[in-house]
């Protein structure tokens, strides 16, 4: 396939203008394609004569095309392009007839039959160049136009699109016009959906999810729908400018490839946010945190667009920002930032420091493949932290004042990172231009080191700034409370601009310094000597959660780069986790010790002695809980407990029992981690898992199948495994996922030692017959990870040399090939 270039974009946009498309789909032609008829109305400018230029599809067959009226050989299709020559100045109608394939990898139009009861559903996604799956188009976010949908559907089906749907008859659906919007944001969503349907402010809201999911939906319809209502309002308190579309629906669908897709007017997300077994409140957060980042979308992405992919960060970064901010100001869920602190900011941390890095804003993003690549951490969580500096330096007022005039002036357009700062600068008098190229054009994580120097009481702070980008951060000084040991008391919470200008007076030697506190920058943070014996000491001590977020951080990120030595992060972890409240802090340390620090940093001999420290933090929580008062930290605490758990006997009896002694009782989710962990440990069967999956035939339980038959310590179940992901292209994009999580086991590295060299060869296959999803769940998943010796390093550097892996494998390699290299160079830095 042809992937578009940046200089082919800016020529066709200084070519053409394109004002309608009238697209017809007609899905009930069977399991394998639909019917796709596109006509296109578009001008061409100037007075030259003989313009040439191209249309992209993608279909199975290409039937037929017409332009102004006269017939075009579809066996011109060169790949996924079509050439349209000789195009004189003024306006042109093409039309394209053709078949189109139906998807089992979450791109284009995917289609999911339910387990559960046989019903059929599809679903577009369109992003970032998979609209020529679905239709012809002229494919570049610039060439904005008005749509007409139509879809012809089976009987007893819905049909959702960008605008209010309407059903017209014999299983006809139109949807009504949309406003100008670029060619990856048109939207349909079709299948017998179950719906919860109200009105706010005048408009339609809707949410939907597969009918067997709809017990799941009608439980948590008030807080979604409540969740949606809070966001909505306050956008509007935000932004001048309002709601741009004419109804706002959100679309549960199966087997979604990313979180949520910002499509205007319908948003689809990934159904399991419809909860169908316990889960915690932080899983309650981070659901609110996503319907307000696809919400954010509708003005920032839709309403004003990127004019090419260098500018994603305008979407992304935005409104990872406004997610959060606007979840804390809106909802119950005020602690949104620990949870970003915990979580995004360390998978920004951890993007920024490998050979893959990039700026926010990169300056030569030459295609579309390359532009794929950069929805990572940095695009997302790194971007948002710089957001998070520029508003903590401008000031929220000034910052909301460019904002709007960026909508006001390019509504319903496209626009660039120029055109943004260009709007910032019109609010304030601050060099936002200098704040740009600081900020958005370099790559790389600042570290900043205190230093406490004087005599007592006559103690001065000095920031050392590893780096180049200005700080405005805040400085907190914290005293040991007499009164109560271990608590420790906030003395003076310091603004300090970095670099520093001067040397700063603090008074007396405080137990506790702690940089960036309330996490408005974007640096790795360092201790002195007093303070990190503080830390040791006193962590759970701090008052505010965000600021122990902090300090998890501060000694996560000194472990990654071999300061801090594994085995002391567990035993800062083991002292001070019991005590903790915040539930995303105990998931997120919890979630690092087991799986980079036992399951990669410590060797195989070390590894067991990591496990039993973890499983002992895991019943002290338990035992912690036993009241009933926690039950998220319960749920957190017994989910690990499974996960660690080096002897069979204590879960088994678990399953056996239906319940953990105390609580929780054991639903599906917690009945295939149980099952799960057992196989890996060989303390089950293939004939368990087949009556487990009797009890749970949804499409869960088929991945939790599929899991467990993949873990179980068998070569024959090893070997059938290997061959459904890559001998075989059956396997939709979750049943891979989950038979690549099932797969590689530390306890089984002999097991499946052949395998790994296996693995580089097959998956650049792989992804070169299944495409980027499917490459990026192959080296996201399916990468051999556990293995951490020299000669994985090396037969993956070896791929990378000669074995012209596609761009989205490429870039998943090299990530994973950097990240068992820093698992190296941490077993060497503390190895005795």
């Amino acid at each position: 396939m042809s992937v578009l270039t940046r200089d082919e974009a800016q020529t066709r946009s200084r070519l053409l203008d394109v004002h309608h498309y009238a697209i017809d789909l007609d899905l009930t032609r069977g399991d394998e394609t639909f019917d796709s008829r596109t006509v296109i109305r578009f001008s061409v400018r100037g007075d030259t004569a003989g313009t040439d230029t191209f249309v992209e599809v993608k279909p199975a067959e290409l039937r037929a095309v017409t332009l102004d009226g006269q017939p075009l050989d579809p066996a011109a299709l060169d790949e996924n392009r079509l050439a349209l020559k000789n195009l004189a100045p003024g306006e042109h109608e093409l039309r394209v007839d053709a078949a189109m394939r139906y998807s089992r990898t979450g791109e284009g139009m995917h289609r999911f039959t339910d387990p559960s009861d046989g019903e059929t559903y599809v679903y577009t996604q369109l992003f970032l160049d998979d609209v020529q799956r679905i239709y012809a188009a002229f494919d570049q976010p610039d060439l904005k136009a008005v749509f007409d949908v139509a879809v012809t559907a089976p009987e007893g089906w819905t049909v959702l699109a960008n605008g209010v749907t309407e059903h017209t008859g014999d299983g006809r659906w139109k949807a009504a016009t949309t406003p100008p919007i670029s060619t990856y944001l048109v939207a349909v969503a079709a299948g017998p959906w179950h719906s919860v349907r109200t009105e706010h402010r005048g408009l339609p809201f809707g949410i939907h999810c597969r009918r067997s999911l709809a017990p799941h939906l009608d439980a948590d319809a008030d807080e979604l729908l409540d969740v949606t209502r809070a966001c909505f309002d306050r956008y509007h308190e935000k932004f001048d400018e309002p709601y741009p579309f004419d109804s706002y629906d959100q679309a549960f669908v199966p087997e979604f490839n990313a979180g949520a897709m910002e499509n205007p007017g319908l948003v689809t997300f990934r159904d399991e946010f419809v909860f169908r077994s316990a889960v915690t409140d932080t899983q309650r957060q981070t659901r609110a945190m996503v319907i307000a980042h696809e919400m954010a979308h509708m003005w920032f992405g839709d309403l004003v667009t990127l004019r090419w992919w260098d500018d994603i960060w305008l979407n992304e970064s935005f409104a990872e920002y406004m997610g959060y901010q606007t979840t804390a100001e809106a909802t119950r869920f005020t602690d949104t930032w620990t949870d970003f602190g915990v979580t995004r900011k360390a998978w920004g941390y951890d993007a920024d420091q490998r050979p893959s890095t990039h700026p926010v804003a990169p300056e030569n993003v030459q295609d579309t493949a390359a532009a794929l690549l950069n929805f990572d951490g940095i695009s997302y969580a790194k971007g948002a932290s710089a957001l998070r500096q520029l508003v903590a330096w401008l000031g929220e007022k000034d910052f909301l004042a460019g904002i709007n005039i960026h909508f006001e002036r390019h509504k319903f357009a496209n626009a660039s990172l120029a055109d943004f700062i260009d709007s910032l600068a019109a609010a304030t008098d601050r060099d936002v231009h200098a704040w740009a190229d600081a900020w958005l054009r370099t790559t790389g994580v600042d570290t900043l080191v205190p230093s406490v120097t004087g005599d007592n009481g006559s103690r001065t702070l000095t920031v050392r700034h590893t780096g180049e980008r200005p700080h405005r951060i805040a400085v907190g000084l914290y005293d040991q409370n007499p009164g109560h040991e271990g608590r420790l008391t906030p003395r003076e919470r310091l603004d300090l601009d970095v670099p520093q200008a001067d040397p700063r007076p603090i008074g007396k030697l405080p137990a506790l310094v702690v940089l960036n506190d309330g996490d408005l920058s974007y640096a790795k943070v360092r201790f002195d000597a007093d303070s990190f014996r503080t830390v040791r000491e006193s962590l759970s001590g701090l008052p505010d959660p965000l600021t122990r977020a902090v300090v998890w951080n501060a000694l996560r990120d000194a472990v990654r780069d071999g300061e801090l030595p594994a085995a002391t992060y567990l035993e800062i972890a083991r002292a001070h986790l019991p005590h903790e409240s915040d539930l995303a802090l105990v998931d997120g340390v919890l979630a690092f010790a087991a799986g980079q620090i036992a399951d990669r940093y410590a060797t195989p001999e070390q590894r067991p002695a990591a496990l039993n420290t973890l499983a002992d933090l895991c019943r002290d929580l338990i035992r912690r809980t036993e009241d009933g008062d926690h039950p998220g930290l319960r749920l957190i605490a017994v989910r690990h407990r499974i996960a660690t758990a080096a002897h069979p006997d204590t879960i088994a009896a678990w399953l056996a029992d239906g319940t953990v002694p105390g609580g929780p009782e054991l639903d599906p989710e917690l009945r295939w981690r149980i099952l799960t962990r057992l196989a890996v440990l060989g303390a089950t069967d293939e004939a368990a898992i087949a009556a487990e999956l009797a009890n749970d035939p949804s499409a869960t339980g088929q991945e939790g199948a599929a899991r467990c038959r993949a873990a179980l310590p068998d070569a024959e179940a090893k070997a059938r495994a290997w061959e459904a992901m890559f001998a075989s292209d059956d396997l939709s994009n979750y049943l891979f996922t989950a038979t690549a999580q099932g797969f590689w086991q530390p306890e089984q590295a002999e097991l499946v030692r052949d395998y790994v060299p296996r693995y580089y060869t097959e998956a650049v296959a792989l992804a070169a017959r299944r495409g980027p999803a499917m490459a990026d769940a192959a080296g996201r998943w399916a990468f051999p990870a556990h293995a951490v010796d020299a000669d994985t390093l090396r037969l993956g550097r070896e791929c990378l040399a000669d074995a012209d892996p596609i761009p989205a494998l490429r870039r998943k390699l090299t990530d994973q090939l950097d990240d068992l290299a820093r698992a190296l160079r941490v077993r060497e830095a503390h190895t005795d």
